[in-house]
Formats: structure tokens, C-alpha cells, sequence
């Protein structure tokens, strides 16, 4: 390793280390040493400080214990020349550690300053000039973090600087968009930012389109491994202050690197410094200082003089990401990378459903003398036929034939087509059944996007994604409004029968659950079993689904299991179970219960779409989903609630859970069942509202739903309390939910 890369990351971090010390000066004189010191809606405090160091910063006065420690990790400063002898490779990654935690004191204190300067949740508002989006709160990184866990985002690439023009900086994006990484922004060249050049040359930025800037200074990189720390913390279990963990959970983890482009100077040489400790290496277009694998480095820490044009190819081969691209015979780009993609209504070519046109999806089993495969009819007008900005009603009706074929998976692939078709770039989707609603954009259909291409997606992606269950795929899109009326009515009848199907499964009648041990890339201690009559709790699987994967991949993370013996059919555990969970969950766990949150519980992971937790006073339980950022009446928001249980533990009075499963007949049965619900967030009760309304049907309370309180109704459990006395809730009268 060169002594010129020790001699510069060391005098960046002293550099940094100085800014840092002077706006906490200007903190504690401006606002005083009780000030809140925080990012906005994370319950890791300042996470990459907290997780090295296991110190929580919650006021500008708890800043100065932190900056004497990255004082206390400083080398001396370092020569060019002359004969000194030093392990260069030591002292560069203390510094950069230094570097990078003062930089979050640095950005952290930003926020007090300027508290408007960086956007709240996953949005630019481009109308405005404010593209900054500063720290991820818990509610993206727990949504954005299971695309890491299920492997549809492999990784990320840190882009600080900015590139030559926007026409290559666009070009390297969109390559790693196509590899389905994430993209985070930070940093300026002269004044120039990726993110501005990104906008000028017409591209979406924000979380939706994993194209995330997060800051215009060198200092916004902290974010991004701030958000690696959470992801070990939330979803591994790795608690705050053993950095040998934290660290090495990253190296082996999550795949990430750093791409600068344009001069690095000294604070840039820090940050890169700081990113080794993460296993992170740096990629640079420009002469740098290179460190080669020598001694402890196994791979490539900095590498220099990359061409633009083998950016990705050099950063994904150096940190050695196993990224799988299929070509979809598609004239646009397509990948998950462009799921979250908008087509803004000035941009629309064409619109088809979304209350404006009958439209529906539909997919049937088949007799193989009925499908053609790779068969795409389009029946009616297509894009080459209407204006700019015309609306046309649209029917996707898919057929699939297969000896392994079943009606079950029916609803399966049918599902898969909001993310299928969402993944071309220019395409937005939303909804599926009969309120699907399709937006085509005006630079797609330049490129020659048509009707029949979303036939060749679903035809490709069918069999590269399900071919072990099907032989054959045809589709036909239907644009005469008749012709979609009269299908309409087809795809409602086989809606209701599919529904009916599903809700009529029992977990007494079936022998066979399936282990999801998707999350343990992250919660290696977390085993998820799902039954009919209770969903995964990410809310993505249920046991068909988990049927479904299993017969595709036999080996996947979807397993048979055989239940046997039962052993408490009230409290939901099965020895078969047991002996699966205990095997899966290394040893860890020897028995959990499926119907119960008071007595063992199913393991959680930082995945789960909901937490329940028990109210004491109340004799009952509230449950709050993962978007509600307010106070509960546990004490706990939801992201203090997930840091908690999360990462794969049993934690009696809790469990995570899925939404569906709320209104499932087995939602905590051992301890009441539904009529122990006594708090939820309005969004989550408005968003089951049909289905709480039947179940209340069911249990013989018609209007227990209006005996449920939300936020608008209590916020404390006292005030739950009183408001369950005033509905006669029939948590009231039961026995004791404690035993």
C-alpha cells in the first residue's frame, strides 16, 4: 500500500474531525447542550455511532463524548518522506473510522441547523429544486431492506462526485439498474452532483427508482453505511457497540463499494479509508493511490483508473457480486431497479384502467392442445394506433399449461404481474384483479414499446421465474371495451372462486407446512413457518405461495414440513415444528408457538409488515404496521418496536405478524383470539376494513370493528382503556391475557 494513501486519508480525517468539533461548537452555543440531536424517525439514535461504538446520541451535549473518541483513533500525522515505519494499513482504517463518525456528528448537527434542508420520506420534489434526501428513516430501510434479504437488490453502489457529463453519468446508473443494484448519491466535483446530472438528463431520483441522493457534501456518505449498520441491527440481531460483528457482518453481507468519480482529495481519501473497515472498496476513474490484495486484504480495496464505460463491470467483478441478467425482449431497460419508476400524467402516452377504463388481469390453467407458447395476440387498437395521451379500456388474459400445472398457482402468477410489468422502464403498474391500472410513458413508446411487449415480459419472465410448474404460456390483450366488459365478468367469477379456495383452508386439515428462511441472509436466527391460517410476516408469502416455490425450486428457502405430533392445539405447536425450527435456526430455537404472543411466539424479523404487543391494563393487544410512524400505547413506536424484537428472538408480549393475518380465524387464538384487539392505526383498520367488518360477522360482534381504538381515539393505554369502557369492548370481561 502506498504511504501517499495513508499520508492523505489522515490528513482528510484531521480535516474532518476539525469541522466536525467546530459545528458542535456552534451547536452548543447557538442551542445549548440539551438540544435533540437526531435523524428523524430511527430508533438506532445516530446509527453508524451507535453501532461501532454502542454510545447513543439523543442531545448535541452526548456529540463531545463521541468526537474525544475519534481524537483517540488518530494516528500521528504522517510524513511523505522520510524513513518511517508504520502499519500504514492500521492507522488508514482508524482514520477513516474517526472521519466517518465525526461525519454523522457533522450531519446529524445539519439537521438542527437546517432542518428543511433534506426531504422526509422517498420523494424528490424536483418543482421545488429539492432533490437532498438525508438519512433513510426505519420505515424505508425495513421496506427497502428485505430487497436485500430476498436478493432482488444484490447490492449497492456508493457514486460520490460527479461525472464528466450527464450523458455518462446516466450510463452508469442505468448499467447498475439493470443489475437491479441501489444507487446512493453524495458528494460534488466543482460544484457538480451526480443526482443534478442525473435530472438534467431526464432520469428519475428517490428511493423508488433505487437512484438515492442522499447529500451534496462528501459528508452524505455516511448515510449509506449507516444504512448497512441498521440492516445488521434490525435484521441480524447484531447488537450496537461490537463493531467486530457490525463490521464483519457487512464484509460478508451486504455487498456494497464506492465509485468516485472525478479528483479525490483528502476528505474523499478518508471516506474510502473508513469504507475498507466495511469491506467496502473503491472504484475511481481517476490516478489514485491503488491498494492491491496483500497481507490481510483478500480483494481489491481502491482501484484507479477505470473507464466510464467499465465502471460496473470493474466494481461488481472487484467485490465479487453474484448478479443474474436475463435479457427481456423488451426495447426499453427492464429490471426491479425500475419498479418504483412514475409516469408523471404529462408524460403519459397511454393510460388503461385505474377507474378511467374497465381493465383486469387474468391468469387460467390450460389443456396443452390449447396454448401456443410465446403466442402475444393483441386484439383492438394498440399503442400505434391512438394519440398521445389516450385512454383505452385493457384486459391481460394469460394462459399457462404444464404437467405440474395447478390451480392453486393461478393466483401466484397472477400476482407476479404488477412486478413483471413495472419493471420496464417507462411502464407504470398499479393494483392487480379488476383494479389494475397501467401507465405507459411517451419515452417508451419513442423507444417502441407496445401492447404486445407486455405479453413478451409475462411470456419470458413466466418461465424464467416459474418454468418447473408450467410447459406453455400465451397471452391475449384485449383493447375493445366490449370485448373487456364481456371478460370483465369471467375474471370477477374466478376471483371469487380462487377467494373462496384459499379461505376455506384450515390448519387442522393440512399435514404439510413450509419453512421461509428467506430473512436469515440477515436474521440467521429467524424461521418463519407459514400455514393456511397463517401467512408469513412480511405479508409477501402464504402457504400456496410457499407450495408454489417449493415445486419450483425444491431446494429454496420454501420447505415442506410435516407437523406430527401436535402438542397444544390451542397455543398452535407441533413437534414435526419443533424439531424443524430448532434444526433451521442453528440450535437456537427449540420451541415456538404459532397462535400465541404471550406464550413463545414465532421468532420476528425486522421484515414483518406489523407488531402486536400486549396492553396489560387493557387485558387486551395492539398492533401497529410498519408505515405508522406515530406513539403507540405500548410506549414504543414502531421502530423501537421492531429493534427490539427483531432479528430473529422469541420475545413474549410481542410478535410481529403479518396485515392479512390480522383477520385470519387463528390471529392470536391461544391467548382470546381477534377479540383481544383493542388499538390499531386508522390507516391499518381503514386498509382491513371489509375484512374486520366480516370477521366481526363471524365472532358474533357485527360492530366490533368500532370497538377498536386508534390514534384518533387514544394514544396512551389508559386512554385505550377508557375508551374501551366507553364501546363495552369484550376485552373487558375475558380472563386475564397474562394467565
Amino acid at each position: 500500500m502506498s504511504r501517499l494513501v495513508a499520508f492523505a486519508a489522515i490528513q482528510g480525517a484531521y480535516n474532518i474531525i476539525s469541522k466536525a468539533e467546530g459545528a458542535f461548537k456552534r451547536a452548543m452555543d447557538k442551542y445549548g447542550p440539551n438540544q435533540p440531536l437526531a435523524f428523524p424517525n430511527t430508533a438506532y439514535y445516530l446509527p453508524v455511532i451507535y453501532s461501532i461504538l454502542g454510545m447513543k446520541v439523543e442531545k448535541v451535549a452526548d456529540a463531545e463524548p463521541v468526537l474525544a473518541r475519534c481524537k483517540a483513533l488518530m494516528p500521528p500525522h504522517m510524513k511523505t518522506k522520510g524513513n518511517i515505519h508504520v502499519p500504514y494499513l492500521g492507522h488508514l482504517l482508524d482514520a477513516g473510522m474517526a472521519a466517518i463518525l465525526a461525519e454523522e456528528i457533522v450531519e446529524a448537527i445539519r439537521y438542527v441547523e437546517d432542518p428543511d434542508f433534506y426531504l422526509p420520506g422517498e420523494d424528490c420534489d424536483l418543482d421545488n429544486g429539492k432533490i437532498w434526501l438525508g438519512a433513510a428513516d426505519d420505515i424505508i430501510m425495513r421496506k427497502r431492506g428485505v430487497e436485500f434479504v430476498d436478493g432482488s437488490a444484490p447490492g449497492f453502489a456508493a457514486i460520490v462526485g460527479a461525472a464528466p457529463n450527464p450523458e455518462i453519468a446516466k450510463m452508469i446508473v442505468e448499467d447498475y439498474q439493470k443489475k437491479n443494484l441501489y444507487i446512493f448519491l453524495a458528494a460534488n466535483q466543482a460544484g457538480t452532483t451526480v443526482a443534478e446530472q442525473l435530472v438534467q438528463a431526464g432520469v428519475q431520483i428517490g428511493w423508488g427508482t433505487r437512484i438515492v441522493p442522499f447529500g451534496p457534501d462528501i459528508s452524505a456518505a455516511v448515510f449509506a453505511l449507516g444504512f448497512a449498520n441498521r440492516a445488521a441491527m434490525a435484521f441480524g440481531g447484531v447488537q450496537p457497540g461490537d463493531y467486530r460483528s457490525i463490521l464483519k457482518y457487512n464484509k460478508d453481507r451486504v455487498f456494497a463499494f464506492v465509485n468516485a468519480l472525478g479528483e479525490v482529495n483528502a476528505e474523499w481519501a478518508a471516506n474510502a479509508a473508513g469504507a475498507v473497515n466495511w469491506g467496502f472498496p473503491t472504484i475511481a476513474d481517476t490516478d489514485i493511490p491503488e491498494i492491491l490484495p496483500t497481507g490481510v486484504c483478500t480483494y481489491e480495496h481502491v482501484v484507479a483508473n477505470v473507464p466510464h464505460e467499465q465502471m460496473t463491470a470493474k466494481s461488481i467483478e472487484v467485490r465479487g457480486l453474484k448478479v443474474t441478467i436475463t435479457e427481456i425482449p423488451v426495447p426499453v431497460s427492464y429490471g426491479p431497479a425500475f419498479e418504483g419508476e412514475r409516469v408523471r400524467k404529462d408524460d403519459v402516452y397511454l393510460e388503461c384502467g385505474g377507474g378511467k377504463t374497465p381493465c383486469f388481469e387474468l391468469v387460467q390453467i390450460a389443456d396443452m392442445n390449447e396454448v401456443e407458447d410465446g403466442k402475444v395476440v393483441v386484439i383492438g387498437p394498440d399503442i400505434k394506433d391512438v394519440q398521445p395521451g389516450s385512454r383505452l379500456p385493457l384486459g391481460v388474459m394469460v394462459q399457462v399449461a404444464g404437467r405440474k400445472m395447478q390451480a392453486d398457482y393461478e393466483p401466484i402468477l397472477e400476482r407476479q404481474i404488477h412486478h413483471l410489468v413495472n419493471y420496464a422502464q417507462g411502464i407504470m403498474h398499479i393494483g392487480q384483479r379488476d383494479i389494475a391500472w397501467y401507465r405507459i410513458g411517451k419515452p417508451a413508446v419513442e423507444k417502441g414499446f407496445t401492447l404486445e411487449h407486455i405479453g413478451k415480459i409475462l411470456h419470458a419472465k413466466y418461465h424464467q421465474d416459474f418454468g418447473a410448474i408450467f410447459d406453455k404460456c400465451q397471452v391475449t390483450i384485449y383493447t375493445e371495451e366490449a370485448k373487456v366488459k364481456e371478460l370483465l365478468h369471467v375474471a370477477q367469477e374466478a376471483y371469487k372462486l380462487r377467494d373462496a379456495r384459499v379461505e376455506n383452508m384450515t390448519d387442522e386439515a393440512i399435514e404439510t407446512y413450509y419453512s421461509c428462511t428467506l430473512c436469515q441472509s440477515f436474521a440467521p436466527t429467524h424461521v418463519c413457518v407459514i400455514s393456511p391460517e397463517r401467512t408469513g410476516l412480511c405479508g409477501a408469502y402464504n402457504w400456496l405461495d410457499c407450495k408454489a416455490s417449493y415445486e419450483i425450486n425444491p431446494t429454496g428457502p420454501n420447505q415442506p414440513i410435516e407437523k406430527g405430533e401436535t402438542l397444544d392445539p390451542k397455543l398452535g405447536n407441533w413437534k414435526g415444528v419443533n424439531e424443524f425450527v430448532y434444526k433451521a435456526s442453528r440450535q437456537s430455537i427449540s420451541s415456538y408457538n404459532f397462535y400465541s404472543l404471550v406464550y413463545d411466539p414465532m421468532t420476528t424479523c425486522g421484515c414483518c409488515e406489523c407488531i402486536a404487543a400486549v396492553l396489560p391494563t387493557c387485558n387486551g393487544i395492539m398492533t401497529v404496521n410498519r408505515d405508522y410512524t406515530g406513539m403507540t400505547p405500548s410506549g414504543m413506536k414502531f421502530t423501537t418496536l421492531a429493534g427490539t424484537i427483531g432479528g430473529g428472538n422469541v420475545t413474549p408480549g410481542f410478535v410481529g405478524h403479518s396485515k392479512f393475518n390480522i383477520t385470519q380465524r387463528k390471529y392470536i387464538a391461544g391467548d382470546g383470539g381477534l377479540q383481544r384487539l383493542v388499538w390499531m392505526p386508522k390507516i391499518l383498520k381503514e386498509e382491513l376494513r371489509e375484512r374486520l367488518l366480516k370477521r366481526g360477522e363471524e365472532i358474533g360482534i357485527p360492530n366490533f370493528i368500532d370497538m377498536i381504538a386508534t390514534e384518533e381515539d387514544a394514544i396512551t393505554e389508559d386512554e385505550v382503556y377508557a375508551f374501551m369502557e366507553k364501546v363495552g369492548h369484550p376485552a373487558l370481561t375475558m380472563d386475564s391475557i397474562l394467565g
